[in-house]
C-alpha cells in the first residue's frame, strides 16, 4: 500500500508541471485555429442567431465536422461560445468580424498564411542564430519578402491596419495632441495614425514618412493639413518638425539599427521636438504579456525585439534623448514620451 500512495503523490506532484506544459503546448492550436476562423471569414457568418457548425460550414466553405472542433476549442477560450450544438458570439468573436470598429479580422488572419508557416519552420535556425527565420525564405529579410511579393505586401498592409484599429483609439484617449504643432509620422504606412492625429487636434498639422511605393498607396490621404514624404529614413533627411512619431518602428530592428532610426531623428528634430515613441514595452514581471510573445514574432520575422523600458531609455539617451515619462494606454501599447538634449 504504501508503494500506491507513493505513486499517486507522484502524480499528484507532476499535475501542476503537466497542465502548465499541456496548456502551454495547446496554445499553439488554439492560435492556428483563430488564423484560420479569420481567414474562413466565420464570424462574419455568424449574426445575433446561434448556429450549428453545418450552417457555418455551408456560407465559409469549411468541412462540418472540422468547423465544428475548430469551434469547440475557440469557445473552451472565450472565441465564439459553444452549447446545444449552437454557436454564438463573445466579445473576442465579434473583433473578428470584418465590420467590427476594432476589427482584428486581417491580423489574426496573417498568423496563419503559408508564408507564416514557412517562416516558422525555420525557428530553430532562429534559436540557434539569434537571425530571423525570414531570412532562410529571402536572405534579404523580411521587409524585402513584402516588397518581392505584392500579395504578401498587401496582405501585410491590411494586418497592420487591422492590428491599428485598436491601438490607434488608445493612443488618441491617453494623450493630448492638441500643442503638438507638426506632426511627423516616421515610418507609419498608410498613416492611420498621424491621419487620427491630424482629425483629432484642430491645430495640429501632419506629414506621412515613408518609403516611395508606401507612400504611393497612401495618396489618398493628402490634404491641406497632411503632406506625405517619401524617403528612407535610413538614408534621406527626415522632416523639421515639432513631434515625431514612431509607431511599431523601433521593435522592427535590432540595436543597430534601431540607434541608426533614432539619430536620424534627432538630427532632424529641432532643440524643442518632441519624441513619442508608441510600443509594447515589455513589463519587467515574470508573468505573460502580449509583449512578450510579440518579442518571439519579432525575432522570427524581422531580427527586432519587443523591449522593457530600461532598454528603451538606453536606446533614446544614447541618440540625444531623454526619457520623459511613459504614458500607458487601454491596448498593449505605451507612449514613451521624450525631449532632446
Amino acid at each position: 500500500m504504501p508503494a500506491i500512495d507513493d505513486h499517486q503523490a507522484a502524480i499528484d506532484r507532476l499535475t501542476g508541471p503537466f497542465d502548465t506544459l499541456t496548456g502551454a503546448l495547446g496554445g499553439l492550436f488554439v492560435g492556428h485555429c483563430l488564423a484560420s476562423v479569420a481567414r474562413f471569414g466565420v464570424a462574419d457568418a455568424l449574426d445575433d442567431t446561434p448556429r450549428t457548425a453545418e450552417e457555418l460550414a455551408e456560407v465559409t466553405g469549411a468541412n462540418p465536422e472540422a468547423l465544428g472542433r475548430v469551434l469547440r476549442l475557440l469557445a473552451a477560450h472565450g472565441v465564439f461560445a459553444a452549447g446545444d450544438d449552437r454557436f454564438t458570439h463573445t466579445g473576442a468573436s465579434r473583433m473578428l468580424r470584418s465590420d467590427h470598429p476594432q476589427s482584428w479580422r486581417d491580423f489574426a488572419a496573417t498568423f496563419g498564411t503559408e508564408r507564416t508557416a514557412k517562416q516558422l519552420g525555420y525557428f530553430d535556425y532562429s534559436l540557434q542564430t539569434g537571425l530571423p527565420a525570414a531570412n532562410k525564405v529571402n536572405p534579404d529579410g523580411f521587409f524585402a519578402i513584402l516588397q518581392s511579393d505584392p500579395e504578401a505586401g498587401r496582405v501585410f498592409d491590411a494586418a497592420m491596419v487591422s492590428k491599428a484599429r485598436i491601438q490607434v483609439a488608445s493612443v488618441l484617449a491617453a494623450y493630448d495632441f492638441s500643442d503638438c504643432g507638426t506632426i511627423a509620422d516616421i515610418g507609419g504606412g498608410r498613416g492611420h495614425l498621424v491621419r487620427a492625429v491630424v482629425d483629432a487636434a484642430e491645430r495640429t498639422t501632419g506629414i506621412l514618412f515613408d518609403l516611395p511605393p508606401v507612400i504611393e498607396r497612401a495618396a489618398e490621404i493628402a490634404s491641406d493639413r497632411l503632406t506625405l514624404h517619401a524617403g528612407d529614413f535610413f538614408e534621406d533627411p527626415l522632416p523639421v518638425c515639432d513631434t515625431y512619431l514612431l509607431m511599431d518602428v523601433i521593435h522592427d530592428w535590432d540595436v543597430e539599427r534601431a540607434t541608426a532610426i533614432l539619430a536620424a531623428v534627432r538630427k532632424a528634430a529641432p532643440p524643442h521636438a518632441r519624441l513619442l515613441v508608441v510600443e509594447s514595452v515589455i513589463p519587467d514581471g515574470p508573468g505573460p504579456d502580449w509583449s512578450k510573445a510579440m518579442d518571439i514574432m519579432m525575432l522570427i520575422h524581422t531580427g527586432g525585439r519587443q523591449r522593457t523600458r530600461g532598454e528603451h531609455e538606453s536606446l533614446l539617451q544614447n541618440c540625444g534623448f531623454r526619457l520623459e515619462r511613459v504614458v500607458a494606454t487601454a491596448s498593449d501599447m505605451s507612449i514613451l514620451e521624450a525631449v532632446c538634449v
